[in-house]
């Protein structure tokens, strides 16, 4: 028997009581609020070393630093607006906006703050707040029923969560890293299979092919039959290196109209949020499909897979660096695209380089959906314990 089951017989065996927020807030328990208007010119007009904490669903929720602060305690936080979810902010001097709130436990002797927390984000994941049901501390002091074990039992159940989560963000970092480094690992190794002196011809993309813009697709023509499509936003989302099937279709009344990618072409993205991203190719090695506005079809004589491959490289990168433009989407021009120039080797090399390359695609590949599905994995493994050792009998009269 493990100490937590041992306390639970001896301290409550036949259940705990349950309780509202608002009636622990009642019974002076703990206490509820909001924090303060507090905007970003004030913390521009006022800048000093405390944090300010705003509306986030994710991630910190750090607006800013400030010269003054509101709290210097254990507290509890929470977006009213960004979906509700909960933080554990520890002792430190910070401030909340009035988009967040705050829980203060007022009688340690009866509730661990810490055993709140991980009570309150066990039982968020069923509650749907967003921008119109919004998370206000009037709301949920009537939405969350906590399970009121004796504190001994609360503190036991902190500390198995606690290394329980602590193990969890050093395999999840560890498994972060070896991802990382594997990327790097077969970025180097494509950067140098495709890394050419004199000894090989270079030509400019407009001196090998020619661009086919796309034209009007939209995501609001899509179908669930029909002629296939690619959407530009899709090179970006779901594609990898290559396809030969699309996911998505338009009628074949609207396909007459759309301009058409063929099988052997480049696709390239021609937008994106930032520089890493725009022109991201994808080979296309199916049949005839429509293709979208700000995006192109590359028809050339060379081996597809090979393009794809250069222009993934480092050496494109910079390139793009240099030449792209634009504020809130980024573009590179198309006459910058067709003047990068890149070596062109014979066929029969640039085969051999491909076949070299789709086995270092493949396995990147594995390690890429792997590595984070295993990171899932133990997350819904912490998930799943965290809500067994929060489960209580309820206490009859």
């Amino acid at each position: 028997m493990s100490k937590l089951d041992e306390l639970i017989a001896e301290l409550c065996p036949d259940g705990v009581e349950y309780k509202l927020l608002g009636d622990l807030e009642k019974d002076s328990i703990l206490e509820l609020g909001r924090g303060k208007v507090i905007s970003k010119k004030t913390i521009s007009d006022n800048p000093g070393k405390y944090p300010v904490y705003s509306s986030s669903a994710i991630g910190e929720g750090l607006m800013g630093k400030y010269n003054q602060y509101m709290f210097d305690e254990v507290l509890l936080s929470w977006s009213i607006d960004g979906g509700g979810r909960f933080f554990y902010r520890n002792k430190h001097k910070f401030s909340l906006t009035n988009v967040s709130g705050w829980l203060r436990v007022l009688r340690k002797d009866v509730l661990n703050i810490r055993y709140l927390y991980y009570v309150m984000d066990s039982l968020w994941l069923g509650k749907t707040y967003d921008y119109v049901n919004k998370a206000h501390p009037s709301v949920i002091k009537n939405d969350y029923l906590i399970p009121l074990p004796p504190l001994p039992v609360q503190q036991e159940i902190v500390r198995i969560l606690d290394n329980f989560t602590e193990l969890t963000a050093e395999l999840t970092a560890e498994l972060t890293a070896e991802l990382t480094a594997r990327r790097k690992q077969y970025e180097y190794y494509r950067d140098l299979l495709l890394t050419f002196g004199d000894e090989v011809e270079w030509k400019t993309l407009g001196e090998i092919g020619k661009l086919i813009r796309g034209s009007g697709l939209l995501k609001s023509d899509f179908v669930e039959e029909g002629f296939p499509c690619i959407h530009y936003g899709q090179i970006h989302t779901y594609y990898g290196t290559s396809a030969t099937e699309t996911i998505s279709f338009v009628s074949v009344d609207k396909s007459k109209k759309l301009k058409k990618a063929k099988k052997g072409d480049v696709l390239i993205a021609g937008v994106s949020e930032n520089v890493e991203d725009v022109c991201k190719p994808l080979a296309w090695l199916g049949g005839d499909i429509c293709i979208s506005g700000d995006m192109f079809a590359f028809r050339h004589n060379q081996n597809t897979k090979y393009i794809t491959y250069l222009l993934q490289t480092t050496d494109f990168s910079r390139y793009k660096e240099k030449f792209a433009h634009g504020a809130k989407v980024t573009r590179l021009r198309q006459d910058k695209l067709l003047a990068y120039k890149i070596p062109v080797p014979p066929l029969e090399e640039q085969e051999r380089i491909v076949a070299i390359l789709d086995r270092f695609d493949a396995l990147c590949n594995d390690l890429t959906s792997g590595i984070p599905a295993e990171i899932e994995a133990r997350q819904k493994q912490y998930e799943y314990y965290r809500d067994k050792l929060l489960s209580f009998k309820e206490v009859t009269a």
